[in-house]
């Protein structure tokens, strides 16, 4: 099957299961402490997270993004490094623990160290620290003399045996049969990196209203000095950028039932946006969620997409994962059969469930730098562009999160994310063409965009969208297409001065 069959498949796969009915009452938070909301507390919040059409001033509690877990501003690179700001000092504890496991630098086996044991043997950084630097974004590599540290490339092959009976429409995919399900770009002493990350880019220039243009570069991707053979010749690559790590505790707690609420798979308000949940398979409970995290919402929880990273970025074994060779595939023999770290010390695997929950503890507990300007007039227009363009079609402004026992950071707190974590179609542009659980390959969930404006402060550079091809925030709107190409033809039209404010309004989350 060619290339170009795959990606016909693939949108007749979506014209089906765009239009599958969602069982949401099947689609439970089991993963969370919740206490049910009251019928007044439903009231209340309904009211709350209504949509304001005042831009004369800000919102009550606008500036607190994160809730009582939002962080006070700073002007350094730590800015995403702050525990929540309602942590209590016990538990703060815990999040300075997770954190040192964070930044562990983990070393090949047999080693002295066995509480640092198991690294690879094939990977793509040493430390879940060495991708998300300072815990923001990462980047694509800079020029011949950089890394991919911080971005990795999934893999995956049409593959109708992994179907999954439970979830409607899913598209079911497995890793490649040589490489596994993504490119590991080094490897431990005796082991050959499986390839190595080469971008290049195109550049098209795009005319904008009174006379501005602005260029936007296309990227291509080869991987090459393969050390293990061919790929399959039907393999689906994706390049990803790591994301930002602040707020995710608060993500995780939006209920389940609000994020479908604001589904709408057959766009039948007819405002051209058909926002759908993905549903995935949760190892942990053993039947379908819904998926909160990484770029397609792949995964349903911060547990999940942390054992998921250890397994894949760094090849440490876990409960979830407890294969100590990592991402090997059978085609890699000497891969598997190299000594792992595995212990009964850490529960049979390299990281301990304890281990494993400090660490997941800490990404939940990364808080929400607070808003800068709220009231500045600038940041009120182009908050008032933002709303009258239609990009809260897609970035819901607010919502509020669970009441949670035993949870306290997360619990009831009206929070300013801009996002409802749903997936949208952003058009071919955009598409890298390699489906996810329910996810075809042009969907994406939408991003929080709170702390986006901190981007260069904290990580050195501007680069946005999954895999950072875009260089700014004006050209990662430029980027949008599918249910957003409406709202960027509007941008694109708009006096330059509402351009302006509208990436002053983003500069401020």
């Amino acid at each position: 099957m060619t290339h170009e069959q795959i990606v016909r498949k693939l949108c007749l796969i979506s014209a089906v299961f765009l239009t599958s009915p969602l069982q949401a009452a099947d689609l439970q938070d089991l993963h969370l402490p919740v206490v049910p909301r009251t019928e007044s507390e439903r009231a209340r919040i309904a009211a709350i997270v209504a949509p304001t059409h005042d831009f004369t001033t800000a919102e009550k509690f606008e500036a607190n993004s994160g809730g009582a877990a939002t962080v006070r501003p700073t002007k350094t690179a730590d800015a995403f490094s702050q525990p929540s700001g309602n942590i209590s000092f016990e538990r703060e504890l815990d999040f300075k623990v997770g954190n040192g496991l964070f930044r562990k630098l983990w070393v090949s086996s047999p080693s002295s160290t066995l509480a640092s044991d198991g690294l690879g043997p094939l990977y793509n950084a040493r430390s879940c620290q060495r991708c998300h630097l300072k815990d923001g974004r990462g980047h694509p590599p800079e020029g011949p003399d950089d890394t991919a540290v911080s971005m990795l490339v999934r893999l995956s092959v049409l593959d109708e045996s992994r179907a999954i009976a439970e979830i409607d429409a899913y598209i079911a995919t497995g890793p490649d049969p040589t490489y596994g399900g993504q490119v590991q770009d080094f490897g431990v002493a005796g082991h050959p990196a499986e390839a190595r990350i080469i971008v290049s880019y195109s550049e098209a220039s795009i005319a904008l209203s009174e006379g501005e243009f602005a260029s936007l570069r296309t990227p291509a991707y080869e991987l090459a000095d393969l050390g293990y053979g061919p790929v399959d010749p039907q393999v689906m690559l994706s390049a990803r950028v790591a994301p930002q790590m602040i707020g995710l505790g608060l993500l995780d707690a939006i209920p389940a039932s609000d994020i479908l609420a604001l589904a709408d798979p057959d766009d039948r308000d007819g405002d051209g946006i058909s926002g759908r949940p993905n549903i995935v398979w949760s190892t942990v409970y053993d039947q379908p969620m819904l998926g909160r995290f990484g770029v397609k919402a792949g995964q349903p929880s911060v547990w999940e997409q942390s054992a998921g990273a250890f397994h894949g970025d760094i090849g440490i074994s876990s409960s979830l994962h407890p294969q100590g060779y990592g991402d090997c595939t059978e085609a890699q023999a000497l891969c598997r059969a190299a000594p792992d770290g595995n212990t009964p010390d850490h529960d049979n695997a390299e990281i301990s469930d304890v281990g494993l929950e400090l660490v997941s503890f800490y990404s939940a507990n990364l808080g929400v730098p607070g808003r800068r300007d709220v009231d500045d007039k600038d940041v009120l227009r182009g908050k008032q562009v933002f709303y009258e363009t239609g990009c809260t079609a897609c970035h819901t402004p607010k919502h509020v999160t669970h009441r949670l026992d035993d949870q306290p950071e997360q619990s009831f707190q009206l929070i300013w994310p801009y996002t409802d974590m749903l997936l949208h179609d952003m058009g071919p542009g955009l598409a890298d063409n390699r489906p996810e659980a329910r996810a075809t390959g042009q969907e994406w969930r939408t991003p929080p965009l709170w702390g986006i404006g901190l981007t260069q402060q904290v990580s050195g550079h501007s680069y946005f969208l999954h895999d950072g091809r875009a260089r700014s925030l004006l050209e990662a709107i430029l980027w949008h297409g599918g249910e957003a190409e409406a709202a960027k033809t509007r941008v694109i039209e708009m006096p330059k001065a509402d351009r302006a404010a509208l990436v002053r309004f983003l500069e401020s989350l």
